[in-house]
């Protein structure tokens, strides 16, 4: 096994996970959002589960739509290698025709880092990953904008962009945002009402390898397989604008 082999394996699962997610929709149909929904994860997570169990039968999976049984299992804590699996991140956008802001996440926790990790975007035809991390535009200078959720952006986050000089762009899924950045769609992403660890872990992994900024908002380094997988508040942005971003939030929080 190579590192190669988890970066391809991430983006394969990934991919396909999300091709099967897009026959769903178009089965289903949007009539009835709940049981949309509730198809997409579920489906969404056999998949994943079958296919590591298939083909990394000895790694341990956190994956959102597990049981708390399951995630609270101490011992994945003692594995040395976790992949988190979100295996539809953002719901409501899937569930809503003509939404492409809803992803799948794929990573690979590993000796205390994500060394593997990939993020596939279904509705917008296209997969993030670690194996070819995409090259981040650079910001030269003036207003930039920063990526916020739909329907509960921080109230801090708003106070942020007056202070920095930026813009709010409204975004669905956490994938999706961070996608934003390193696709060139907003600078920045700034949270903090409230994340776990399969929110972030894939498109984290990618962001990184792409040599973008990701961690709390606090500027401290974001860690996964946590015995509490909460992981509540994050940063990510160009890496020329962490700085006033970091120095930004510290003077709301003082």
């Amino acid at each position: 096994m190579t590192i190669r082999d988890d970066h391809s394996l991430a983006a394969d699962l990934a991919t396909e996970a999300g091709e099967r997610l897009l026959r769903i929709r178009e089965r289903t149909g949007f009539g009835d959002s709940s049981a949309l929904r509730a198809e997409g994860d579920r489906a969404s997570h056999v998949f994943l589960m079958e296919s590591l169990a298939r083909l990394r039968p000895s790694d341990s999976v956190l994956s959102e739509e597990a049981t708390r049984e399951e995630r609270l299992d101490p011992r994945r804590l003692d594995a040395s290698r976790v992949w988190i699996v979100d295996p539809l991140d953002g719901t409501r956008e899937f569930a809503e025709e003509g939404r492409a802001d809803w992803a799948v996440h794929v990573a690979l926790w590993e000796g205390g880092r994500l060394s593997a990790g990939a993020v596939a975007l279904p509705a917008q035809g296209r997969t993030l990953t670690t194996a070819q991390p995409p090259e981040p535009p650079s910001h030269d200078g003036g207003r930039f904008r920063i990526a916020v959720s739909r329907t509960r952006p921080p109230e801090f986050v708003q106070k942020l962009a007056y202070l920095v000089g930026a813009d709010l762009v409204p975004i669905g899924s956490a994938g999706a945002k961070i996608s934003a950045v390193l696709t060139g769609e907003v600078e920045a992403y700034v949270h903090a009402g409230g994340q776990y660890e399969w929110d972030s872990a894939a498109p984290v992994a990618v962001a990184q390898a792409a040599g973008v900024h990701a961690s709390r908002i606090d500027g401290s380094e974001l860690t996964y397989n946590q015995a509490d997988p909460s992981l509540p508040d994050i940063l990510v942005s160009l890496p020329e604008l962490a700085t006033s971003l970091l120095s930004g939030i510290r003077d709301l929080h003082r």
